[in-house]
């Protein structure tokens, strides 16, 4: 990456989550898969969808949509870096 490359979110968390070796232990790591939308938010994402695909986002509503969409990659990252923890401590995610 050149030094003058700028970093987005994801880039930046992911670089964070696998600095060195930060394997959770079996306990934590089944925590952050527990982590994830409620229902209401899941409903909520849908329809912002549904919205977007028919043109009709607000600038408000946008602003939100992307914020769930960074919200949702970092989770990923993280429910990622849990499964691998519990991979390499032989371990199968409850």
């Amino acid at each position: 990456m050149s030094s003058t490359a700028v970093l987005g979110d994801i880039e930046i968390l992911s670089d964070v989550i696998n600095c060195g070796t930060p394997d959770f232990d079996a306990d934590a790591a089944r925590a952050v898969l527990r982590l994830g939308f409620s229902e209401s938010q899941r409903c909520q994402m849908l329809e912002l969808a549904d919205k977007n695909n028919r043109g009709q986002l607000s600038p408000a509503e946008r602003e939100q949509m992307e914020s769930y969409r960074r919200v949702g990659n970092f989770l990923a990252l993280l429910h990622a870096r849990a499964r691998l923890s519990l991979k390499h401590a032989g371990q199968a995610p409850q």
